[in-house]
This record gives C-alpha cells, structure tokens and sequence, in this order.
C-alpha cells in the first residue's frame, strides 16, 4: 500500500466540507464493493454438469458460431 497516495487523500479530505467527505466515503465503499468476488465455487455448480441434452448444446454452439464477432454498424 503506498502510504503517499493516503496521505495526500488524507489531506485533501480534511480540507473539504463534510458533504464531499461523505461522497468520498460513499465512493470508497462502493470501491471496495465492487473488488469482491461475488458467486459460488465451481465445484458446487459440477452438479449441474451434462444437464443440458447434447442437441441443445449443439444449436447454442451454432447460433454462437453464426451470430458471434459479426459487427452491425447500423444496429444503434
């Protein structure tokens, strides 16, 4: 951890009103939130292995195949 970047943070914080100290805070927090791993292990999803019939599988790999890397520049 680079002492330096919490330090000038530091500063900077106690200079600003408490309505910017509580959006830095918020801003943080939601930071912090979104670096954690959120699901489950894959092996509690080994369950639901080869549950999906072998025809169906192939259609989504064709469908993947024809519709994927293909770009619509008048889609939007």
């Amino acid at each position: 951890m680079n002492s330096s970047i919490i330090d000038e943070v530091f500063e900077r914080l106690k200079v600003m009103p408490q309505s910017l100290q509580q959006q830095v805070l918020e801003f943080t927090k939601a930071l912090t939130d979104s670096t954690t791993v959120k699901g489950v292990p894959g092996s509690q999803l080994l369950r639901f292995a080869g549950t999906i019939p072998l025809d169906e599988l192939n259609l989504m790999n064709e469908a993947i195949n024809q519709d994927c890397e293909q770009v619509d520049g008048n889609e939007w």
